[in-house]
């Protein structure tokens, strides 16, 4: 330190000495740059005397990185104002151009950037000045100068705090918000020049060092003890701007096409930044809205005025022969300045075009002529030379036609004599050869024809003989089969009616467990119409109580309104007669003052009688509104009343015929009681006679049949080995039967697949049942077998596709069965018994069986047509009938219990959204790029519960199940998932959140899409058994609850939710994504109201649903639903094909 007296020498400390080194560093490297750039500079060979100045200006672009320090800063600062000096250029220049023009021109706005440059440079409160300060001050920090940086700028649009850091502050260019680190700002931007340096390397002994530090004044070193980088940047960049300003700028602006640095790679969204920031898109958007294109006026018609040859005829101005031609041409939307044309874009090239027609148009109307001169002339010369040639030509041609044809004359001559020799002599030669064959061939066909006719009548001697002997075998074999089926079937008949009356007494059983079941039916239907004449009878008794209270109250208001005008009316004639008998004024001051105070009075007493009178007008009003709405009400009341009678008429409907079928059964008891009894004392007889007796006996059909018959053969009936059948025919025939039903059994255990959508299997056995008459039998063990097959297919509870083909058979099975057989009739009753039977069960279903059944066609064998075999089913066969029905709703029920445990894990997470998904949906996760990613992933689970039905629908699909067993399926396990989803969210808390309403709402979209996806042949309603959760998520999402009443919610929001589900719902409500309560503390009260009238309910009590597990379908519903089914074309399965005793599979051929 020098002072005035002495010099002071203090030592540095290490953090002192490194910073001095770094300074001395610095202003080396200063000094340098500074020296090559002026070595560069005169190297060029600047002219100093030159008027004109052409430089290139090459900068960074605008940086934005994730550490931005002082370099950046004072580069997007260099940025900034060169993007104002393009503006100003190409935006204000253009708008100035347009004003200088006078032409008619709106003025657009662009983005101005100056109160960011005001931000950084201005005195003495931009950030280059604070830095400065900060700078000057040796205990400054970095945090000092960010604080004063917040509090300086706190309120400006275009300085940003950060919240996450205190010394960081982020500046929003014109190219976007750029956030600074402070830590190194104060450093980078001191720049001390120190004296012992500038001594030490002043006093160098190498010339270029000490050029480099020339020696200062001393004033200069005095006042410059202290520079800025900040400020020295400053001044030099608006030296440039200066530089900028007096020179007529051209910009290039330069895109970088890709980050890799790789050819044939362009980043759409990274190029379109680089043009926003650059403002060329503000420049192209503001020369599309002007005038880009603009010609003087000379130039202008110098150029197009070929286009218009007779706006330049007269002796017009240069502007209005500008405006003729771009008239006449027929453009819009330019203008004409005052010594300029402006044009659009896009009116340039096509005025450009119209004037290279024009040229065009003319070039080839020149050309045309001349090449039309040149054409003829060349035409003539040739054509000259073209005729000389050809006289030349066509003489000597003629000269040798001539020559050639006397030759050829007589060429023909010579040959004509020669070819007439030779053929002369070779038609001799075969006509000798002609006469000789002839001959042999003629004699030999004599010869053959002569055999044939003789062997001819041979055969037709023995073919005679033969016919006549076929024709007798034939007839005597034809006498003896007819003999023998005639017995054979008599005694058929006879074991038939046998079988029908066994049959009749194991059928008892069955029916006394129907008839309870109906009689339970009954019961509870009874019940219910009681319940609903009681409801009725209430709800008159209301009615006329209600309509009583009302017609009283409007009497009283009647009456009080009468008596009000009476009474209004005797105190108007009192006041006048007490005003008319007023005595005679004695003392006149007194009574004055009694009239006025009698006439107030009165005056008094009538405005109250008016006021009474409105308050009754309006009483009165209020009680005809009250009854119009009690008249309302009423008709509401009696529409309901209505609807409920129509209920109450169709329940004693089914009331009467659930009796009907009551007595229906109680009767077929009696009849099989009777049967029962009245085989007993026919055990002993044989088969043969006890059948004939009882057919004797019982029924007179029999006997007409047989008539013709014994017509017929009455001469064979004596012979015994006609009439006796033989018991090993039978025996054989029952073997046959055992290997036809065992191949059977093999069959059907294989995968036959479907044919035309009929399960093959399922029209094999019934065709095959069909033909052997098994329905008709007492014993038999092939349904049995048949049944045990179904069961061992479908010990695999887990296969969903085997579940699946097992119930599109035995469905498809039972509906042949139900539409085919019919139940015995009552053989043993009376003849009066016999006539009423149609109003018995098995009567009325005899009756529907009389008539083509709809649904079934079976090409039978024997007939050869399609036609349907109506069968009095025994009692193996309504066994195997029930045990059917039993396999259909049991495997119905594992198809629906499997698809029940594979969708159970998925439904309990999705009840409740994700912790990540639920923080999405807070933060509003909509904004982010991967919006639909996220959808995806919160939705995942319900996709997959999508998935399992997509899936589960294609296996029924795939094994043509009917669409009423897929109807119920899908309906029963969305009644389940309605079930599980509900009780969930009334159990746990966490669920009844706005944002986990969001999330249910987004999967029951998805479920909604499935099933429109699924169409209402498969899913049916299964949408509507959700209606429970869908309300209750529907009452979660809703905004402004507050305001919602009670009658609002319970009948518009959520009319199927109690009341208990709605208090539940409301108190374990919370909104985790807007704050907002939920319904208002009255709606709570009304409520627990509601709930305490209705405690005595049991039912009411409870909020939960119940899962309904039971089988929601009949045989009847299944036999209406499905529909017709062709199985006459079905083809055999290849193992049974060529077996002929099931020829009777194959399809007949018309």
């Amino acid at each position: 330190m020098v002072t005035p007296e002495e010099v002071i020498k203090r030592s540095l400390d290490p953090q002192s000495a490194v910073i001095s080194r770094d300074g001395l560093a610095k202003t080396i490297y200063s000094r340098l740059f500074d020296w090559l750039v002026e070595k560069i500079n005169v190297s060029i060979g600047q002219d100093a005397n030159s008027r004109s100045l052409i430089g290139v200006l090459d900068i960074y672009g605008f940086e934005s990185f994730k550490t931005n320090s002082f370099e950046q800063f004072c580069i997007n600062f260099t940025n900034e104002k060169l993007q104002q000096h393009f503006n100003q250029h190409v935006f204000k220049m253009e708008q100035e151009e347009y004003t200088k023009e006078a032409i008619d021109w709106s003025y657009i706005e662009f983005v101005d950037n100056q109160d960011v440059l005001d931000l950084i440079e201005k005195k003495p409160g931009g950030i280059v000045a604070l830095l400065d300060e900060a700078c000057m001050f040796p205990k400054s920090t970095h945090e000092t100068f960010a604080n004063k940086l917040y509090q300086t700028f706190k309120t400006h649009k275009r300085f940003i705090k950060p919240k996450l850091s205190r010394t960081d502050f982020a500046v929003a260019h014109y190219a976007g918000e750029v956030q600074y680190q402070s830590d190194l700002f104060l450093d980078k931007n001191k720049d001390y020049v120190i004296p012992e340096h500038q001594d030490l390397l002043g006093a160098s002994k190498c010339p270029f060092v000490v050029g480099l530090f020339p020696k200062l004044p001393e004033e200069t070193s005095k006042s410059s003890k202290f520079s800025s980088i900040g400020s020295r940047f400053k001044l030099q960049l608006q030296q440039l701007m200066e530089t900028l300003n007096s020179t007529e700028p051209h910009y290039i602006r330069c895109v970088k096409p890709n980050n890799l640095l790789k050819p044939a790679i362009f980043e759409n969204v990274n190029i379109m930044q680089q043009l926003r920031c650059g403002g060329v898109l503000e420049a192209i958007r503001i020369s599309c809205a002007g005038y880009p294109t603009r010609k003087p006026f000379f130039e202008f018609i110098n150029r197009f005025g070929l286009l218009s040859p007779q706006a330049l005829e007269g002796n017009y101005d240069e502007k209005v022969a500008s405006k003729k031609i771009l008239d006449n041409i027929g453009l819009k939307g330019y203008q004409i300045g005052k010594t300029k044309v402006f044009l659009r874009a896009g009116q340039m090239a096509e005025l450009d075009a119209r004037r290279a027609q024009v040229l065009s148009g003319a070039a080839k109307k020149i050309q045309r002529r001349i090449r039309t001169h040149q054409a003829r002339k060349r035409f003539i010369l040739l054509r000259e030379a073209t005729i000389s040639l050809q006289a030349l030509c066509r003489g000597r041609l003629s000269s040798k036609l001539y020559e050639n044809l006397r030759r050829q004359a007589a060429a023909v001559k010579i040959q004509k004599n020669a070819r007439r020799y030779h053929t002369r002599k070779s038609y001799k030669k075969l006509h000798v050869a002609a006469l000789v064959v002839q001959t042999g061939l003629r004699a030999m066909a004599a010869h053959k024809q002569f055999r044939f006719r003789k062997q001819t009548k041979a055969a037709t001697k023995i073919q005679a003989q033969w016919r006549c002997h076929r024709e007798t075998l034939y007839y005597k074999k034809l006498k003896k089969g007819v003999i023998l089926s005639q017995t054979r079937w008599r005694g058929r008949l006879a074991k038939r009616e046998l079988r029908k009356l066994k049959m009749a007494s194991r059928e008892t059983g069955a029916l006394k467990e129907a008839k309870d079941m109906l009689e339970k039916k009954v019961e509870e239907l009874t019940y219910r119409v009681q319940l609903e004449k009681r409801l009725r009878v209430d709800l008159e008794e209301e009615k006329n109580q209600e309509i009583t209270k009302l017609q009283s109250s409007m009497e009283e208001m009647r009456k009080k309104v009468d008596e009000t005008n009476v009474q209004l009316l005797k105190e108007r004639e009192a006041a006048k007669k007490a005003i008319e008998e007023a005595p005679p004024v004695v003392t006149e001051t007194q009574v004055v003052v009694e009239d006025t105070q009698k006439i107030e009075a009165l005056t008094e007493e009538v405005e109250g009688l008016k006021a009474n009178l409105e308050q009754e007008k309006q009483r009165a009003d209020d009680a005809v509104r009250k009854f119009d709405e009690s008249q309302e009400s009423n008709e509401d009341r009696k529409k309901k009343l209505e609807e409920s009678e129509k209920k109450v008429q169709l329940l004693q409907e089914s009331v009467t015929r659930l009796e009907e079928k009551c007595n229906n059964l109680e009767s077929e008891n009696k009849v099989l009681r009777q049967q029962a009894v009245s085989i007993a004392p026919n055990k002993f007889l044989s088969g043969r006679s006890r059948s004939i007796l009882q057919r004797g006996s019982e029924s007179g059909h029999l006997s007409v049949d047989a008539r013709p018959s014994l017509d017929l053969h009455s001469h064979s009936i004596n012979h015994r080995d006609h009439s006796e059948v033989d018991d090993k025919p039978q025996k054989s025939l029952n073997e046959k039967q055992q290997e036809n039903q065992e191949l059977l059994i093999r069959c059907i255990v294989q995968h036959l697949g479907f044919q035309g959508k009929r399960p093959i299997t399922a029209c094999i056995i019934y065709k095959c049942l069909l033909q052997w008459r098994s329905f008709e039998v007492e014993r038999t063990s092939v349904f049995d077998r048949i049944i045990q097959t179904i069961g061992h297919a479908i010990e695999t509870q887990d296969n969903n596709d085997l579940l699946a083909y097992w119930l599109s058979n035995a469905s498809t099975l039972l509906l042949l069965l139900q539409r085919t057989l019919k139940a015995s009739g009552a053989a043993g009753m009376a003849p009066q018994r016999r006539r009423s039977s149609s109003a018995t069960l098995f009567g009325r279903m005899t009756q529907s069986f009389r008539g083509a059944p709809q649904g079934v066609n079976l090409s039978m064998i024997n007939g050869g047509v399609d036609t349907l075999r109506q069968v009095e089913a025994k009692y193996p066969a309504l066994l195997f009938k029930q045990q059917l029905t039993a396999y259909v709703e049991k495997i119905y029920g594992m198809i629906r219990d499997n698809l029940k445990k594979e969708i159970s894990p998925l439904l309990g997470l999705c009840i409740q959204a994700p912790r990540t998904s639920r923080a999405s949906l807070v933060k509003g996760a909509s904004r982010s790029v991967g919006n639909s990613a996220a959808q995806q992933a919160l939705i995942a689970h319900w996709q997959g519960i999508v998935k399992s039905l997509t899936n589960f629908l294609n296996t029924l699909k795939s094994n043509h199940v009917p669409p009423f067993l897929v109807r119920k399926v899908f309906t029963q396990i969305f009644s389940f998932i309605n079930v599980q989803l509900f009780n969930s969210l009334l159990l746990r808390r966490e669920c009844c959140s706005f944002s986990n309403g969001e999330y249910v709402k987004a999967g029951l979209a998805e479920l909604e899409h499935w099933c429109y996806k699924a169409t209402d042949e498969y899913a049916g309603s299964s949408w509507d058994e959700l209606k429970h959760i869908r309300q209750a998520i529907g009452f979660l999402v809703i905004h402004q609850k507050p305001k919602k009443t009670l009658d609002e919610i319970s009948h518009d929001l959520c009319p199927v939710l109690s009341i208990q589900q709605l208090y539940r719902i409301s108190t374990m409500y919370w909104d985790d994504k807007y704050g907002t309560h939920s319904v208002s503390p009255d709606v709570i009260a009304n409520m627990r109201v509601l709930m305490t009238e209705d405690s005595n309910n049991a039912v009411s009590n409870s909020f939960l649903l119940d899962d309904d597990s039971s089988i929601p379908f009949s045989v009847d519903d299944l036999s209406k639903s499905m529909e017709k089914i062709e199985i006459g074309d079905v083809e055999p399965p290849p193992l049974i094909r060529e077996n002929s005793g099931f020829s009777f599979l194959l399809p007949c051929s018309d």
